[in-house]
């Protein structure tokens, strides 16, 4: 197999490094550089701060993102801009953003993945949850992260809902008259799905699907308990986004 030469932003973080184990320990895998905005990363790569400055020396074919939100959406466009077919990890892209990034993805023919959830599991309860939800029209979602995440929901949710929303009717949930005593006790909603946000120290990543009808329920779950658990979708990204010409949202999007 061709070899993929790979540059990693945010290789000191706990997804940048089971990222930077998995280009290491992938034979056609190359990992050339890495982006880390202290400098410190300790490996046998040049460590650049900035990604102009990276993308000015390094030729790498695939950018791997592990970021924030903010800095994701940078490094994503200048990716593009540059030639270099990014993978990302970071939620917490506006749709404006999304929209953006793929136009600017199929001007140039060029790969990008960006992905809620690298865990193929969980990707499978997404799309679980999206089949149920042809014959539930009640829904509930409760996603559960480590207290150090900053976006709530989290993307897995949002995507989730939305998926959802394409194949269920619009439908208010629970009583019409119905009145938080505490603000927010019902969670967020999205067409009438409530989603719920727990963030406490000891979980990973964990989101389960709740429906309801007259005299059952059906919960579809999906539990990370290790950061290794995202290591398969990515590698399957990096070697996927490579025969790409535009922007594909949703790892369920290029699995089969």
């Amino acid at each position: 197999m061709e070899q993929i030469k790979v540059t990693i932003a945010g290789p000191r973080g706990r997804m940048g490094k089971e990222a930077v184990e998995l280009v290491l320990n992938t034979p056609h895998f190359s990992l050339i550089s890495v982006i880390d905005h202290r400098g410190e990363a300790e490996l046998n790569v040049p460590v650049y701060k900035d990604i102009n400055e990276c993308f000015n020396v390094e030729t790498p074919d695939v950018l791997i993102d592990l970021t924030t939100p903010e800095v994701g959406y940078l490094h994503t466009k200048t990716a593009l801009e540059y030639g270099v077919r990014p993978v990302v990890g970071t939620t917490g892209f506006s749709s404006d953003e999304l929209n953006e990034l793929k136009e600017l993805a199929e001007s140039k023919s060029l790969g990008c993945i960006i992905a809620p959830n690298f865990a193929i599991g969980a990707v499978m309860m997404m799309k679980f949850a999206q089949m149920a939800a042809k014959y539930f029209g009640d829904v509930e979602i409760i996603e559960l992260h480590h207290d150090q995440k900053l976006d709530a929901p989290s993307g897995t949710a949002v995507k989730t809902a939305e998926m959802i929303k394409e194949v269920r009717e619009t439908k208010k949930q629970g009583h019409p008259n119905e009145k938080e005593t505490i603000p927010g006790a019902r969670g967020a909603e999205m067409d009438g799905m409530h989603i719920h946000s727990v963030r406490l120290p000891g979980l990973i990543a964990h989101q389960q699907v709740m429906f309801g009808a007259e005299g059952q329920t059906l919960t579809i779950r999906h539990d990370s308990y290790n950061r290794t658990s995202f290591m398969s979708g990515v590698k399957v990204s990096v070697e996927t986004v490579m025969n790409l010409d535009t922007l594909v949202y949703g790892l369920e999007n290029i699995l089969e």
